[in-house]
């Protein structure tokens, strides 16, 4: 791995993203024998996500979710140190802000996706008190676990936007593990747990839906459907929601003593303003197939920041980076790309501190089970085995390494 930065850059392919997308297309690009790579990434440091909802349920401490970028970068690509703002796709030449031009023959584009804390009036002046976090920083998820272990009773809210989101099964992962703790230290009768929930059931599966509604009514959680949080006044602990199970739209008022929040989500700014970008989230606009992109040929993307309508997980990324490999290799070599996505995501839900449903799933919103023999389509102690010691061994040992 060389990090690189200079005033004019070229390279063969340039991937912008050096996150779970990124990393794992740069190792296969180069078991590929691919050598002139660059990835622009200005972190320092990367994270397995899906663990600061573990954090946030005390089960690791965040220490677990970090290693340094430069261990992670695959040797031998060419690391840019920086982050993109501007991307020209018919003179293909990319801008970063420390305004180095790197042109490129060809392009993968997975930066990530953007959290607007913002959106909800309110929102990031309550992250500051004592009564709100979110898992979905890596800074917050330890609070997160403050506030549920510390917590005798009370109004306990989990809020979920109605934007699509990462991890889209995340925010009642911690409702549930939340709850499971409360119930074994015997108070959770003390709590009045809410789920706003801007959808009209617990999950898009029904297979799924009906396993999370028996844990649901477990917990007595008292969900909110086709409810979103709007605006959260701090000062007098209370949030306000939109009722949008009927035309009225009626808002309704909550008194709060704890809550987790997850913010609304979209692609970042400087990717909607770009010609790539489509649809109201700014999303890359790509054949959901191909992940090729629908006007440049020599453009791909994958991960978040992706327009396929498709569930935002690390476990979507591990299906999609073999298909952008292969297709990428094809058009390189002058042939039509024939690998196809078909919209596999998973989402591993702790419905306890001991048990996982893992949910498998395509595009057609059915179950997808990818693992033989088990039922997985039911709590169980050994998919939470799975969730807390296999997937991150096969994230760093194995996906980040072009091996998964």
């Amino acid at each position: 791995m060389t990090e690189i930065k200079k005033a004019q850059l070229h390279h063969k392919i340039v991937i912008i993203g050096g996150g779970t997308a990124g990393i794992s297309v740069a190792a296969r690009l180069r078991k590929a024998k691919e050598k002139d790579i660059a990835v622009i990434e200005p972190s320092e440091f990367a994270y397995y996500q899906p663990f600061w909802t573990l954090v946030g349920g005390g089960i690791v401490g965040v220490d677990k979710s970090i290693r340094k970028e430069s261990d992670v970068m695959p040797q031998g690509v060419h690391w840019i140190k920086d982050s993109a703002t501007i991307i020209d796709p018919d003179n293909q030449i990319i801008t970063t802000s420390n305004e180095i031009s790197i042109r490129y023959d060809f392009l993968i584009v997975c930066p990530g996706i953007q959290l607007d804390w913002g959106q909800v009036v309110g929102a990031e002046q309550a992250l500051k008190t004592t009564e709100v976090s979110s898992n979905y920083s890596v800074e917050l998820a330890p609070k997160t676990w403050d506030l549920v272990k510390t917590a005798k009773g009370g109004t306990a809210v989990f809020t979920i936007p109605s934007t699509p989101i990462k991890c889209a099964g995340a925010p009642q992962k911690i409702a549930y593990l939340a709850a499971d703790y409360w119930r074994k230290r015997g108070i959770l009768d003390n709590f009045h747990i809410v789920m706003v929930l801007p959808s009209p059931k617990l999950f898009g599966v029904p297979e799924f839906s009906k396993v999370l509604e028996q844990v649901v009514d477990r917990y007595n959680i008292d969900v909110r459907f086709q409810h979103e949080v709007v605006e959260i006044d701090s000062a007098s602990k209370k949030l306000v929601m939109v009722d949008n199970t009927n035309q009225d739209h009626n808002k309704v008022s909550l008194d709060y003593d704890l809550m987790h929040f997850t913010p609304p989500q979209s692609a970042p700014d400087w990717i909607k303003k770009s010609p790539l970008s489509t649809g109201p989230f700014g999303y890359v606009d790509v054949d959901k197939y191909s992940l090729q992109h629908n006007k440049w040929p020599n453009i791909f993307a994958l991960g978040d920041v992706g327009s396929m309508p498709t569930s935002k997980t690390g476990a979507a990324i591990r299906k999609q980076a073999p298909i952008v490999v292969s297709n990428l290799l094809s058009i390189m070599s002058n042939k039509t790309p024939s690998k196809q996505y078909n919209g596999y995501s998973s989402c591993p839900l702790t419905t306890a501190r001991n048990k996982m449903l893992l949910a498998e799933f395509d595009y057609d919103m059915k179950p997808y089970p990818t693992i033989p023999v088990i039922n997985t389509q039911k709590e169980r102690y050994d998919m939470w085995l799975l969730k807390r010691y296999g997937l991150p061994f096969m994230y760093w040992h194995l996906m980040l390494k072009g091996l998964a």
